[in-house]
C-alpha cells in the first residue's frame, strides 16, 4: 500500500463522510464540522470540503439546500451575490498547532516551527484554516520563518490533521475541534491567545433549494440548545446567543 492511499485511508477513518440513506436536504459544509453535524442532526446528506470549494460550486448551481462555512467570508459573499439568504453566526473556533503523538522534532511552542529542517503542513491560503494561519503568523511575527519549513499545503483541515497523524510532517497548523478527533495520534501544542484571529462559523439556506422548510428546521436544530450542546462538546465556541447578520 502506497503512503497516498494509506493517507486517504486515514482521512476516511478519521473524518468519515456523513451522508443520508433517505432524501433529506443536502448540507454542504466545512470540512471541520465532519464530526458534529451528524450528531446534530443525522438525516441530511453532507457534503464536507474546503469553505471555498464549497462556496464555488454553489455559485456554479450545485444542488445544495444549507451551506456552512468556517468564515464569515465566503458566506457574506454568497449572500451578497443573491445566492443564500442572511447568514446566521453559530460557532467559533481557535487555532492550536499539532505534532505526531511521538513529537520526533520535539516541538514544544510555535516559536520552535521557525528552526530550519521542520517539516509543517498548512492550509492553502484559499480556505478558511490557511487564512487564519497566516492571520496568526503575521501576529507572533513569525511567517517568514515558519513559511520556509512549509512542505505541503492541503485544501481543507483533514489533510493536514491526516499528515500529522502520519507522521508525514512535524507539525501543522488546524482548529482545536479536530485535534479531539485524533487525540490518540496526536499532541497539541496550544497558541497565544492574544494572536487569535476571530474564528466565527455562519450558516445560510441557500435561495435555489427547493426544501426551504426543511433547510430552516436544520437551521434550527444547529441554534437549538441541544444543538449548541453538541457543539460546545466537540470543542466549539459559541456566540451569547445565535447572531443574525
Amino acid at each position: 500500500m502506497t503512503r497516498a492511499v494509506l493517507a486517504a485511508l486515514v482521512a476516511v477513518l478519521l473524518f468519515p463522510a456523513a451522508t443520508s440513506a433517505g432524501g433529506g436536504i443536502t448540507v454542504f459544509a466545512a470540512a471541520s464540522l465532519t464530526q458534529v453535524f451528524p450528531r446534530i442532526d443525522k438525516a441530511p446528506r453532507y457534503s464536507f470540503a474546503g469553505s471555498d470549494q464549497l462556496a464555488l460550486q454553489i455559485q456554479q448551481g450545485a444542488p445544495a439546500d444549507v451551506y456552512a462555512a468556517a468564515s464569515p467570508k465566503y458566506a457574506e459573499l454568497l449572500y451578497h451575490n443573491g445566492l443564500v439568504a442572511k447568514p446566521v453566526v453559530f460557532a467559533t473556533n481557535k487555532l492550536v498547532v499539532i505534532v505526531p503523538r511521538s513529537n520526533p522534532a520535539h516541538v514544544r511552542s510555535v516559536y520552535d516551527l521557525r528552526r530550519p529542517g521542520l517539516r509543517v503542513v498548512i492550509g492553502d491560503k484559499t480556505v478558511p484554516i490557511g487564512s487564519y494561519t497566516r492571520q496568526i503568523l503575521d501576529a507572533l511575527g513569525i511567517t517568514a520563518d515558519v513559511m520556509k519549513n512549509v512542505v505541503s499545503e492541503e485544501t481543507d483541515v483533514k489533510g493536514i490533521v491526516a499528515k500529522v497523524a502520519l507522521g508525514e510532517a512535524d507539525a501543522g497548523f488546524v482548529y482545536g475541534t479536530d485535534s479531539k478527533a485524533v487525540a490518540s495520534k496526536v499532541r497539541i501544542v496550544p497558541l497565544p491567545m492574544w494572536a487569535q484571529p476571530p474564528i466565527r462559523y455562519e450558516l445560510a439556506i441557500v435561495k435555489a433549494s427547493g426544501n426551504q422548510a426543511a433547510g430552516r428546521s436544520f437551521v434550527k436544530k444547529v441554534l437549538s440548545t441541544r444543538g449548541r450542546k453538541l457543539l460546545k462538546a466537540a470543542g466549539f465556541g459559541l456566540p451569547k446567543a445565535p447572531l443574525k447578520k
